[in-house]
C-alpha cells in the first residue's frame, strides 16, 4: 500500500540504518533490474502469453513475444496429473529447462512453490534459476497470508534477480467480494519481496484501478474475454496482463471443434500449421539447445571447453524417447 493511503511507515533499524522489516531488507539490498522486471515499466503492459510444451512456446516466440511463461493446468493435464495439487514439480523444473533455451525471456508457474516449508519454496526457485528462468509465479491457494509471504521472502533471499510475481486466489477461489482482504495480502506480499502481484478473476475496473493506486508494485491481471481488452486494462494502470491457462483451453477446444466438423460431414474449420512447419519447431530447439549449454560451460583450466561440455550435457531423458 503507498504511503498516501495512510500505510504507515517503518523506522530503520538502528542497528545497521536499514529498514527494520527482513523483507524489506531483501528489497533494499536485492533489487536490482532485470531484463525481464523492465518488461513491467513503462509504455504498454507485458502480454504473457502462457505455454505448455515446447512446440507452444516455439509457435509464441515465433510471434515476436520476448517473454512467455507456462501454464501449470496445461503442464499438469498435459502429463494426466491434477492442478495445484503439487504433482508437477518435477515436470515443471524439466519444463523450464528445455523452454529457458528459448529466445525469450521465461516465467514459471510453480503454483504454490510445490510446498509448504518456505526453504524447500526457495530450493524450488534455486532449481528454476539455474535452468534459466527469469521469473516464477507463487499461488496463495486462498490460505493463510503470512505463510505465502514467507515463502515469498524466503526466494527472494535465495534467489534475489529471480522476478517474483505473488499471486492471491480470493477471486479465483473465494468469492472475491472482500477488497479488504485482497489488499491485505498483496500488501504483505509486496512487503516481503514480490516484484508483482497477481489477483485472477478480478474483472471490475473500478476494484482493478483502485488496486492500481494502493501499490507499490505492478499489478498482473488475468485477461478475461468477457473483461476488459487489453487496451482498456493498460489505462487501468494494469502492467502485466497473462493469458494463463487460455490458449491451452482454446487448443482444446480446436481439437473438439475439428473433430465435431469432420465427425459432422462438414470441412474442419480452423489454423492447422503444415506438418513440416511443425517439424521445423523440433529442429530450432536442438539449436537453441546447444547455444544454451554452450553459454553456461564452465571453463577448463586449459582455456578448453570438451570435456566441460560432455559434463554439461543432461543424460537422455527418459520422456525422449519416440
Amino acid at each position: 500500500m503507498n504511503a498516501d493511503q495512510g500505510h504507515p511507515s517503518r523506522p530503520p533499524d538502528s542497528r545497521t540504518g536499514g529498514p527494520a522489516h527482513p523483507a524489506e531488507a531483501v528489497r533494499h539490498t536485492a533489487s536490482r533490474p532485470t531484463p525481464f522486471a523492465a518488461l513491467h515499466g513503462t509504455g504498454a503492459p507485458l502480454l504473457l502469453p502462457n505455454a505448455w510444451d515446447h512446440a507452444s512456446a516455439a509457435l509464441l516466440a515465433g510471434e515476436g513475444f520476448a517473454a512467455i511463461g507456462t501454464t501449470s493446468l496445461g503442464v499438469a493435464a498435459s502429463a494426466g496429473l491434477p492442478d495445484g495439487a503439487g504433482a508437477t514439480r518435477e515436470l515443471t523444473v524439466r519444463l523450464a529447462r528445455r523452454l529457458a533455451a528459448g529466445p525469450y525471456l521465461l516465467s514459471v508457474d510453480a503454483e504454490d512453490g510445490f510446498a509448504q516449508d518456505p526453504d524447500e519454496v526457495a530450493a524450488v526457485a534455486r532449481e528454476l534459476a539455474a535452468a534459466g528462468a527469469a521469473g516464477v509465479n507463487l499461488e496463495d491457494g486462498f490460505g493463510p497470508a503470512e505463510a505465502h509471504a514467507a515463502k515469498i521472502a524466503a526466494v527472494k533471499a535465495a534467489v534475489p534477480d529471480l522476478f517474483v510475481n505473488a499471486r492471491t486466489d480470493t477471486h479465483w477461489l473465494g468469492d472475491g467480494t472482500d477488497d479488504r482482504d485482497t489488499l491485505h495480502r498483496l500488501d504483505l506480499y509486496q512487503q516481503a519481496g514480490a516484484d508483482c502481484v497477481f489477483v485472477p478473476g478480478l474483472t471490475d475496473p473500478t476494484r482493478i484501478s483502485a488496486l492500481v493506486k494502493s501499490l507499490d508494485v505492478p499489478l498482473n491481471i488475468l485477461y478475461s474475454p468477457s473483461g476488459p481488452p487489453v487496451a482498456h486494462l493498460a489505462d487501468l494502470g494494469v502492467r502485466r496482463v497473462s493469458l494463463g491457462s487460455f490458449l491451452y483451453r482454446r487448443a482444446l477446444g480446436a481439437v473438439l471443434d475439428a473433430v465435431g466438423d469432420i465427425r459432422a460431414g462438414r470441412p474442419a474449420e480452423g489454423t492447422a500449421p503444415p506438418y513440416d512447419a511443425v517439424q521445423a519447431l523440433g529442429r530450432r530447439s536442438s539449436r537453441h539447445q546447444h547455444q544454451h549449454q554452450h553459454q553456461h560451460l564452465p571453463a577448463r583450466s586449459d582455456g578448453g571447453t570438451r570435456g566441460a561440455r560432455q559434463r554439461a550435457v543432461a543424460p537422455p531423458d527418459p520422456d525422449d524417447r519416440p
